[in-house]
């Protein structure tokens, strides 16, 4: 039955090309046009990059986890043509010579409910989840501790090579959806029934003066763009527009605040104020006169925050000397704390916060390519949101959409096989902004109004914009082509901030207030966007034609997983070791006997069984 409704899906794909893809695929990627845009954007014609991919290891050994987790980088030089593709010369001896960082955490396996968020109980912070089994191999399945390790280090790694001022790397791949990222580490860090009881970076001091819960707040949303209007006054984020306001600007009224956002109706006039009421009641503002000025506690946050991350970062990653036992603890208030993975998540969320402000800043181009990827925004969001507004060339029912494949990659994957004829790789579809993700067709059908997906919440506008891409194909079969990936870059405002690319819907929330939602939308093939075209030209010069198991993907990330692997290998090579010499001294037999699990005992005793006399 699956197989025959998977067949009735593909057989509808035939006519989507016609009706809809054909006016939102791009396929000419002119290498002139990449060459002027590159020395426009980095100034130059030849510029360095670096891809970066993570690995991860955890091994029990007796009643200890030991936990690895590591990021590393392929390095190398692109130069840009006005008449071929890019070449691309990659670093010689990156192993040995290629930057990479990783950190190694043994924790007994009793403490790993306190470390590790998968246990923690938000109706009871203080204590451990009794309504999960805390068996021991429950607890070695399900840790995420290794995982966290290798994403802060991916995060980390990128920024520590952002800021490298000496290899000046312009342009940075990873193998992850930055966009999706993102909101994923909001998601992990939102319960704030968690923070104070455990979040151990709470309170820790930076400037001999402890980080508090609000700093904590003010950072988890400090994505500031003043050209691109970030953080928007709208929804939720309203009062992180005020922080931001009065942290350029000084003391505002209340009437030059509503000036300021642009803001005239009543309605949305009345949450500004309600934002400004709870901002002083929390501590964020200072009010006198009716005027109102940040807290100066609160003037320099986003200094400490990064010197917060640059100060765990580093002690976790280089630290030769570091003043605690454990990689993973801090020393707060002459104690040591555990960094839990709820402070690891902060940590991660801040260094992509800190990556997107150098990239924006210095002008460096972050591209996240995913492989594998389950989205079905294209499909369920965006094209019913493009045809209930008038922004499709075509009129399309949810109906027939229904009745495509159930992923994005698998339906444009399918129309390109159907059609091979008419989209030949290297293509595209167009740039689309991240937060129709977070965003459905308004619920009683009106135009130029949207939804939030989720209790009508719609996420962060004009940050990331995202596309599908397929690279390569077989010179000998044309129908024999690469898999679709998922590619997001970060937003830039001279680039990607103009008249004929910025939409705007209503958002009508429960009080009945409408609000403006301002989203970034390359409408179809035929806008110009330099960017995606410079994107593009990276990515194709990148496509290995040569390394079958890298068809149609990014080599420079391809060489970094292998990189990470080969460290992967190294270091459980040293684990392995060191079990099998506890195991085989003589002086530990009887701690071994009774140190050692009831399963690892019976393993061992049935694997000598088995060996041959």
């Amino acid at each position: 039955m699956q197989v025959l409704d998977y067949e009735k899906r593909f057989s509808s794909l035939k006519s989507f090309y016609e009706s809809l893809l054909s006016n939102l695929i791009k396929t000419d990627f002119p290498a002139g046009e990449a060459y002027e845009t590159a020395k426009e954007f980095f100034g130059a014609a030849s510029v360095r990059f670096a891809g970066i991919d993570g690995t991860m290891y955890s091994r029990p050994l007796f009643d200890l986890v030991v936990f690895f987790g590591g990021a590393y980088a392929s390095t190398g030089t692109i130069t840009f043509h006005e008449d071929k593709l890019p070449t691309v010369k990659y670093d010689e001896r990156t192993v040995r010579h290629g930057a990479g960082i990783s950190s190694v955490v043994p924790i007994y396996v009793n403490e790993i409910p306190d470390v590790d968020q998968t246990f923690f109980e938000v109706s009871q912070p203080d204590e451990v989840s009794l309504g999960k089994p805390l068996t021991e191999e429950s607890i070695i399945n399900n840790a995420t501790v290794a995982n966290w390790i290798m994403t802060f280090a991916e995060y980390y790694l990128a920024y520590k090579l952002a800021t490298d001022a000496e290899q000046n790397f312009r342009i940075i791949l990873m193998d992850r959806s930055l966009s999706i990222e993102r909101a994923s580490l909001l998601y992990d860090t939102s319960k704030r029934a968690l923070w104070e009881a455990k979040s151990n970076i709470l309170g820790y001091e930076i400037d001999g003066e402890p980080i508090d819960i609000n700093e904590l707040t003010m950072a988890r949303q400090f994505v500031c763009n003043e050209c691109l209007g970030l953080p928007p006054p709208r929804a939720d984020y309203v009062r992180y527009a005020i922080i931001d306001l009065l942290r350029r600007k000084g003391a505002l009224s209340k009437r030059q605040i509503l000036t300021e956002f642009n803001i005239t109706d009543e309605k949305r006039a009345k949450r500004v104020e309600r934002s400004l009421k709870s901002l002083i009641k929390k501590g964020f503002l200072i009010e006198k006169n009716e005027v109102y000025t940040l807290n100066q506690k609160y003037a320099r946050t986003w200094e400490r925050i990064k010197k917060l991350v640059k100060s765990i970062g580093d002690r976790f990653f280089f630290a030769d000397n570091p003043e605690t036992a454990n990689l993973m603890k801090i020393v707060k208030d002459g104690r040591e704390h555990w960094l839990t993975t709820l402070d690891i998540a902060f940590l991660t969320l801040f260094t992509l916060h800190m990556i997107m402000e150098e990239c924006w800043n210095r002008h460096i181009l972050i591209i996240g390519v995913t492989k594998d990827t389950a989205a079905r925004d294209f499909k369920r969001q965006l094209i019913p949101i493009m045809g209930n507004n008038d922004l499709l060339n075509t009129n399309i029912t949810r109906e027939e959409l229904e009745k495509l494949p159930n992923t994005d990659r698998m339906i444009l994957q399918s129309a390109s096989i159907l059609n091979a004829d008419r989209i030949t790789p290297p293509w595209s579809l167009i740039e689309y902004d991240s937060a129709f993700r977070t965003m459905v067709p308004d619920k009683q059908n009106r135009k130029g109004y949207v939804s939030g997906a989720i209790k009508n919440k719609i996420g962060l506008e004009k940050a990331f914009l995202k596309t599908y891409v397929q690279l390569s194909q077989a010179k000998t079969d044309p129908v024999l082509r690469s898999n679709v990936l998922l590619v997001d870059r970060l937003v830039y405002p001279e680039y990607d901030y103009k008249p004929e690319t910025i939409v705007e819907f209503w958002n009508e929330l429960s009080d009945g207030t409408k609000e403006p939602v301002e989203v970034i939308l390359y409408i179809d093939k035929n806008v110009s966007n330099k960017l995606q075209n410079l994107t593009m030209n990276i990515l194709v010069a990148m496509a290995p034609s040569n390394i079958p198991e890298a068809f149609g993907h990014n080599a420079s990330l391809y060489i970094a997983d292998k990189i990470a692997k080969w460290n992967y290998s190294q270091f459980k090579r040293v684990v392995d070791t060191t079990a099998e010499w506890i195991l085989n001294n003589h002086k530990l037999r009887k701690f071994i006997f009774y140190m050692s699990t009831f399963r690892e005992r019976r393993s061992a005793i049935e694997a000598a069984r088995r060996e041959q006399i």
